[in-house]
């Protein structure tokens, strides 16, 4: 498996990287993926069963893609899909696990912002039958993005039967960038689908609202997000699960911190057959004055489905702190001992790589004083 071969970059976009998830030494690494701007610098996997490719030779390879481009995201869906549906060229990746393969390692995909105004992706995941699959997806711009720039990413997810996905993915842009992802998932009979999302970094604007369509029968869809927003920055995010068969389950579990930004936590799930189970949770902490918004919604048409909620926001406990203190620790180390126990997501089903790059992620963010 051969290291990336990229063009220079400075000790502070490498720096960059590593705080996005990204190893350009590909240590416990499978395979990656790496596209700077609109230049697709490197795309391999050493894993047998696994193909990482760009998305115009997974289109030139298996004929248009026909079963999965543009089948779960619609091109019309907004602006933004329109935009990236238009592009003559398109870019992003292909990734494929083909059936019964599996990795250990986590494949890494970076997508970096250097110097161009917007940045443009469509990406497909595939876990074809009995297959698992296990992504970081580093997101972030260079220090010379100048007075701002876009990203636009469409993402489609497929678990077939009996598959499991777990996508990770680390934003670490500057609070001169605008980010729109869209994205959605399909997940059969007995597959299961993970998705992690972790800001902790400034950023101008954040609008996502992921959608897993639990089409299978004991299907299972796990949305965990931990953000954190600075001033200026406003983020309107969430997921939302469609629990459309027997068995089917979704958790949607949101940790969010303001320091003076602004964020709005959705999130939905719709029971809509008996014997399916849903539970959404958005838990906030105001640092400083700014703004959470909490709009959870559970939505049961069926007598069997059994669906709940809960959102809080407040503030840090004077008394928890005190208690800290008294045990030895100054105010400031009791303050960041509480809030890293606040972020303290254990995510069910991740293997240890991922887990430790989120950890990894809210250890920068603990350094930088939260």
């Amino acid at each position: 498996m051969s290291q990336p071969v990229i063009p220079e970059l400075s000790k502070a976009d490498q720096n960059r990287l590593a705080q996005s998830g990204i190893d350009l030494t590909m240590k416990n690494r499978c395979g990656s993926y790496l596209q700077m701007d609109q230049d697709i610098v490197h795309a391999e996997c050493g894993q047998e069963g696994i193909e990482i490719l760009s998305y115009k030779k997974a289109m030139e390879k298996y004929n248009g893609l026909k079963e999965y481009a543009w089948n779960v995201v619609s091109p019309e869906k907004d602006e933004i899909t329109k935009y990236v549906a238009a592009q003559k060229e398109p870019k992003g990746y292909v990734i494929i696990a083909h059936k019964g393969s599996n990795n250990i390692f986590p494949i890494q995909a970076c997508l970096f912002l250097g110097r161009e105004q917007i940045q443009h992706v469509h990406n497909i995941i595939i876990a074809e039958e009995g297959s698992e699959l296990h992504i970081i997806s580093g997101c972030t711009s260079g220090e010379h993005v100048g007075e701002g720039g876009a990203h636009y990413g469409v993402s489609e997810f497929y678990v077939k039967k009996n598959a499991k996905i777990s996508f990770t993915m680390i934003h670490n842009w500057s609070e001169n960038i605008e980010v729109y992802p869209r994205s959605a998932s399909i997940v059969e009979e007995n597959g299961i689908f993970l998705s992690n999302y972790v800001c902790m970094q400034p950023v101008k604007k954040v609008q996502m609202y992921p959608t897993a369509n639990l089409t299978g029968a004991n299907s299972v869809a796990r949305f965990s997000s931990i953000v954190i927003s600075t001033p200026g920055s406003h983020m309107d995010l969430g997921s939302r699960a469609v629990l459309e068969a027997p068995g089917a389950s979704a958790e949607l579990i949101t940790r969010a911190i303001t320091k003076g930004g602004t964020i709005i936590s959705r999130g939905h799930i719709n029971g809509k057959v008996a014997g399916t189970r849903g539970h959404l949770e958005c838990k906030g902490l105001i640092l400083q004055d700014g703004v959470i918004y909490a709009i959870p919604e559970i939505e049961g048409s069926v007598v069997g489905t059994e669906l709940s909620h809960e959102a809080a926001v407040g503030k840090l406990a004077r008394d928890e702190i005190e208690y800290l203190m008294s045990r030895g620790l100054d105010e400031d180390e009791a303050t960041a001992t509480i809030i890293r126990g606040f972020l303290d997501v254990k995510i069910s089903g991740l293997p240890e790589a991922l887990q430790q790059q989120i950890d990894a992620s809210v250890d920068v963010a603990e350094k930088a004083g939260f």
